[in-house]
């Protein structure tokens, strides 16, 4: 590449030949790379590749590639933890030639089909089971055998729309089936990411090698759901359990990507045998979902009673044909590891063919025979729940080495077997194929799983996504790979000859046809944006009074100190909003140890570090709404470095950031009017507060001083009046003047205009509860005048505001108590 050369100062070309010639060298000959030989075009192109954006520095190369990772938003959560991880993804692709994927992709759809087949028959017929194919315990026996499922046949006749399979490469290159993924697949999103981050990162390697793209496998998913349904425009939900799941943020990501709603149990009910989402606009027809939770727990009603997180009806729904789920609940039961031990014999039975994927060699303990060659040979097997759930011996529901076990734990197993066989399979031990990756400056060999995914199209066939991602493991002696503390993800390659169509999920322009409509807003989705837009308003506002404590208390360029009476007014403000206890004193010390408390504590109050917190839980639900910027800034860790008031200016410079993308980067949507119509009701709210405190009838200039400080009128008001501050000017400017942006007549005026705009349930042209009170509002504030303003005129708005609030909450933000049939509420 004599160009890279030119541009960038390397030799890519002797780079790369270097790496591989250096990695062979310690390197067996089972790794992807080695097998594919030193002069193989794809690997030295994406190394070429690599080393034209790093240079000779693979640790740059792998930082980077995090970054990519990092600005694309994608993140998982190891179950138990609170907070998300970044995506580990390593920089250099896992390359497969399409003539080999070919041959896994033709694996991938037999399977897909042989599993739906045995789905049709354990929830019908039971001919494998009457004919002696597979033993009944296999069915009885799992925790995921939905007896209510029993002769309901899913609506388009398809039980698994959506599949993925863990994948090993053997030592001499066969491909073998680890496990099956059937209940709620997760890892697409991440296989689209890991996809968008490394374009970004080698951007010429798709010309150079005529990559698959994913695109094509996606829009096939989409028409595929909406085949089944009944009506010919369907509204489809991704359905999660909510933001603490692992795969939250992939979740959000490909609700985004594919045009789907992302709906938790709460927003749905079903009415009538149909399934309806609660929206701003009130109950609108949902016809599919793509289910992403347990499906024990998708309805109390059919399944277990204690779930806080189902559709109570969804079941019902479903027989009557009114929703497609996928994938159909009872599919998990086909994850056992138990019925890898006899899906050959059924694949047999079912097409006369043999698996053309096979699955790793699996023995099921609820056979005698089966069950002493199992303990007979424990040394050479891996022992595993056989319906992937804990056992006596195995309490964590994973897999054993039995050549690890303990003589404690080997005689307890012994003993299992005696009294529940069934519980156990043994497997063989698995040895994986090994990638390169990064670590410690170089390339390393690593083993890895690869992630593949299936999905059903329009017609009824199985569209198999090109590649899928790898999952790597941390050591080299590791024998599977999950993703943990250590390990990497790794985009999947599969190239060829001929050159690849730019398809993209897009409709061509001539054909689109146009809307300005953004769609559905979810009730849940408004509440949570109208109450984002309330706790950043709340945190700038509490933060402004405690600068203005800190300022008076440790500045040195603060100027003239602000009076006790004024310094105690603003005290009290704080403490009334409860983010501190009274300070002993009003002198330095304990005022700075009071304003440092009521910005950081965390022991109870309601400090700006807790309103912040709440901020950024909204934000973790929120992916699928706000723009990856708005996400990062809300999860920014809390500032710990420097002075309080040095972290309180760079805490204010961080609301500044999220008020100005709010207001000149999210469109104006009802999403965006929720956002903005909570940050206009807080807003008034506190400047309520702070005239209430501060601009009282014989309020001193310190006082007035202070008041238009929090009301960030200094200058407005130095503009407009010359001789100084007086109390009636500074009351019409923060109260009463509707061109001050900061002041409650600006704030009334555009939570008016929001509500205005905003759906009615009805057309009869009257004003509906939140609208009244608005202009109720107005008037009040219209109608004042700033010479005989009081403290109840100020009472009256702020009780206004707050009616006004709750009225908004019972309208838009439906919830589970809410009447189904209120008059309006169903509107198609």
């Amino acid at each position: 590449m004599a160009s890279a050369v030119a541009d960038t100062g390397y030799d890519t070309a002797a780079i790369a030949r270097r790496w591989l010639t250096d990695y062979r060298a310690a390197t067996p000959a089972t790794d992807m790379l080695y097998a594919a030989g030193l002069d193989d075009p794809a690997w030295n192109a994406a190394l070429e590749e690599l080393a034209e954006r790093a240079g000779e520095d693979l640790t740059s190369a792998r930082e980077r590639a995090q970054r990519h990772a990092e600005d694309i938003g994608t993140g998982f959560r190891i179950p138990g933890e609170g907070e998300e991880r970044p995506w580990p993804l390593s920089p250099i692709p896992l390359l497969i030639e399409k003539a080999e994927w070919q041959g896994i992709a033709e694996g991938v759809a037999q399977r897909a089909d042989l599993l739906e087949a045995i789905l049709a028959d354990s929830y019908g017929p039971q001919n494998l089971v009457r004919g002696g194919s597979l033993p009944a315990t296999l069915l009885t026996g799992s925790p995921y055998f939905l007896r209510p499922m029993m002769g309901l046949e899913p609506p388009g006749g398809c039980h698994l729309h959506f599949v993925a399979f863990d994948l090993c490469r053997g030592p001499s290159g066969e491909w073998r089936v680890l496990a099956d993924h059937l209940r709620a697949p997760a890892g697409a999103g991440y296989a689209l990411e890991n996809r968008l981050a490394i374009a970004r990162m080698l951007g010429g390697l798709q010309g150079r090698l005529n990559i698959e793209r994913h695109a094509p496998f996606f829009a096939a998913f989409r028409e595929g759901i909406a085949a089944r349904c009944r009506r010919s425009d369907p509204r489809i939900g991704l359905l999660t359990p909510g933001r603490l799941t692992p795969s939250y943020a992939e979740q959000a990501h490909l609700a985004r990507y594919l045009g789907f709603l992302l709906v938790e149990g709460g927003d749905l009910a079903v009415l009538d045998d149909r399934v309806y989402l609660r929206t701003i606009a009130g109950l609108k027809r949902v016809d599919a979902l793509w289910r992403r939770v347990d499906p024990r727990m998708i309805d109390p009603l059919a399944f277990d009673s204690h779930s806080a997180i189902g559709v109570p009806g969804l079941i019902d729904a479903m027989a009557q044909g009114e929703v497609v789920i996928a994938n159909s609940p009872g599919a998990g039961m086909l994850e056992a590891p138990a019925f890898a031990a006899f899906l050959p014999r059924v694949c047999a039975r079912l097409t006369g063919e043999s698996l053309k994927l096979a699955n790793i060699a699996t023995w099921w303990c609820g056979q005698p025979r089966e069950c002493a060659e199992v303990a007979a040979d424990l040394d050479n097997m891996v022992i595993a729940p056989a319906f992937g759930v804990a056992t006596n011996v195995l309490p964590g529901g994973g897999a054993m080495l039995g050549s690890a076990m303990s003589p404690e734990t080997r005689a307890a197993l012994r003993a299992d077997f005696e009294r529940r066989p069934q519980d156990y399979v043994g497997q063989e031990v698995v040895r994986l194929s090994t990638m390169p990756v990064v670590s410690d400056g170089r390339l390393e060999a690593r083993p890895f799983t690869l992630r593949v995914f299936a999905a059903r199209g329009a017609d009824g066939s199985w569209h198999v996504m090109p590649g899928g991602f790898a999952q790597i493991g941390e050591k080299p002696d590791a024998r599977a790979a999950v993703m943990g503390e250590g390990n990497w993800s790794a985009d999947v390659v599969i190239h060829g000859g001929e050159p690849v169509a730019p398809v993209t999920l897009l409709q061509r322009s001539d054909t689109t046809q146009l809307r300005r409509n953004p769609g559905t807003l979810p009730s849940r989705v408004a509440d949570n944006l109208f109450w984002l837009g309330r706790y950043l308003e709340r945190g700038e506002a509490r933060l402004g009074v405690i600068r203005a404590l800190l300022g008076h208390s440790i500045s040195a360029d603060s100027g003239a100190a602000l009076a006790a009476d004024t310094v105690g007014r603003l005290v009290g403000l704080v403490v009334e909003a409860g983010a501190g206890p009274q300070p002993d004193s009003l002198g330095r010390a304990h005022l700075t140890r009071f304003a440092e408390a009521a910005m950081d504590a965390t022991d109870g109050w309601y400090s700006v570090r807790a309103i912040n917190r709440q901020a950024r839980a909204i934000g973790a639900v929120s992916r699928d709404r706000l723009s990856a910027d708005m996400i990062r800034l809300l999860d920014a860790p809390y500032p710990t470095r420097g002075s309080a008031l040095d972290r309180a200016g760079s805490l204010q410079r961080r609301y500044s950031a999220l008020a100005g993308l709010s207001s000149e980067h999210m469109g104006r949507t009802d999403a965006w009017r929720f956002h903005d119509l909570g940050r206009r009701v807080e807003r008034a709210v506190a400047t309520v507060a702070a005239l209430r405190v501060l601009g009282h009838v014989e309020a001193t200039s310190d006082d007035l001083s202070a008041l238009l400080d929090l009301a960030d009128s200094q200058i407005s008001y130095r503009q407009r009046y010359l001789t100084g501050i007086a109390r009636v000017p500074v009351l019409d400017l923060i109260a009463l003047d509707p061109g001050n942006p900061r002041g409650i007549a600006f704030q009334v005026a555009a939570i008016s205009a929001h509500l205005e705009a905003l759906p009615r349930l009805s057309d009869d042209g009257l004003a509906e509860p939140q609208q009244a009170i608005a202009r109720e509002l107005a008037a009040l504030v219209a109608t004042a005048h700033a010479a005989s303003f009081d403290l109840d005129q100020l009472y009256a708005i702020g009780n206004k505001l707050a009616a006004l609030s709750e009225a908004v909450a019972r309208r838009y933000f439906l919830h589970g108590s809410e009447p189904l049939r209120a008059a309006g509420l169903v509107v198609g």
